[in-house]
């Protein structure tokens, strides 16, 4: 399909923005631009997407100016603002007031995000709607370490220990620092838990129930929501492998379709419930203990997977623009079908499989066509020496990465 006039604006600089700037171009052949603040070879030397590097990107005032700046340069195009980021997805929520009439934004409201996006907030929530989540005790930085006991937890060690706001967390960077942390008892519990919070860190900590079982027991699932709070895609991926490295843990990367209605249908039923807008991104961990599918946390944007998605037969950008044009009808689609997503090589994956059954099912989608891989687009690397080399040593070094980090 062809439609020049679209011009997608992506905030960020990774394989989320990638993706998404795929997705635009498998659907509306169309080039898309992305603002960052420093330039990675992910989002480098491609075809589909004009890079601009600014490194006072991160300033609010300044990339507000540079976005109204840019919709003034080419208003006669048809803008698609979308944060491929934390902090940008968050920019844009509390900005999208003074950008509404330049860019078609599709995100929570203000006051909503606040109170979702703070865990101990979004557990409550799903508390009062029968969504399983871990059993959970907030610490406070006012709170005494001998509240770490067993007995006051009420959960056993190891558990999980993770910051309440992710994107507080992320600026105060400590050595040692990490996306999740597993304590194996009080002490270790309350070394972490210092360490944190002597960073600069002020906000709330997670203390969760460590749920058994290994990368392979988590699950992912995106979902659209259009402008009217209803729900019009929802695609639920299985997890059979993750990063390794300490800041990395957490980012999938490799993943199968799979559809479990349950869960599926009690997290579309939570979105409308809450009113929620634009995309949203779920990580859970089905327990081995009870059967039942348990949310870890949400995202409010596409994850950074969001490949799968789109590869298995959703195109996310389609959804963006349907809501745009009003062009959704009484439909919500449903990845019912199974298709393998992936960003290492499968031989690695290959290695890390542990079910015989898992990776057997993995070697049939691949031998039927049904999978693929974000950076490996023909479009994007043919007659592109850069591009292709790029893509062929960044796929190399993850063996390396993942001798190191088993």
């Amino acid at each position: 399909m062809e439609n020049k006039n679209i011009l997608p604006v992506l905030l960020g600089a990774d394989l989320n923005c990638y993706s998404v700037a795929r997705a635009f171009n498998e659907q509306y052949r169309v080039k898309s631009k992305a603002f960052g603040k420093y330039r990675i070879g992910v989002t480098s030397n491609s075809k589909i997407i004009d890079f601009e590097e600014n490194k006072n990107i991160s300033d609010e005032n300044f990339l507000i100016n540079k976005l109204l700046s840019f919709a003034e340069e080419n208003k006669d195009s048809e803008l698609y603002l979308i944060g491929c980021t934390d902090e940008y997805a968050e920019l844009i929520i509390n900005n999208k007031d003074r950008l509404k009439d330049k860019y078609f934004i599709s995100c929570p409201e203000k006051e909503l995000s606040k109170k979702i996006i703070s865990k101990d907030n979004f557990y409550n929530m799903c508390e009062e709607r029968g969504i399983p989540y871990p059993k959970t005790y907030i610490f406070e930085k006012t709170n005494d370490f001998s509240e770490l006991e067993e007995k006051n937890l009420g959960f056993s060690y190891p558990i999980i220990i993770k910051p309440s706001s992710s994107i507080e967390y992320w600026h105060h960077e400590f050595e040692g620092m990490k996306k999740v942390y597993t304590a194996e008892n009080a002490k270790e519990a309350k070394d972490i838990i210092s360490a944190i919070f002597s960073s600069g860190y002020d906000k709330s900590i997670i203390l969760q129930d460590l749920i058994p079982g290994g990368e392979d027991t988590m699950y992912v699932l995106t979902a659209y929501s259009d402008k009217n709070a209803k729900v019009r895609m929802a695609s639920l991926g299985h997890v059979l492998l993750g990063e390794h490295t300490p800041k990395g843990l957490g980012n999938h990367v490799a993943i199968i379709t799979e559809y479990h209605k349950e869960i599926t249908d009690k997290l579309i039923k939570f979105l409308e419930d809450i009113n929620y807008t634009g995309f949203s991104n779920f990580d859970i961990k089905f327990d081995p203990r009870d059967g039942s599918f348990r949310v870890l946390e949400i995202n409010l944007r596409q994850g950074r997977s969001n490949y799968y998605v789109t590869s298995s037969g959703i195109n996310i950008a389609s959804m963006l623009v349907k809501d745009n044009r009003n062009e959704f009808r009484d439909e919500i689609n449903i990845c019912k079908n199974e298709f393998f997503w992936h960003t290492v090589p499968k031989k690695i994956i290959y290695r890390y499989i542990k079910d015989k059954n898992i990776k057997s099912k993995v070697q049939k989608l691949v031998s039927e066509g049904k999978s693929a891989s974000s950076l490996f687009y023909k479009y994007d690397m043919r007659l592109n020496p850069s591009r292709s080399a790029f893509v062929l040593i960044h796929n190399q070094r993850y063996f390396k990465k993942y001798k190191i980090y088993k």
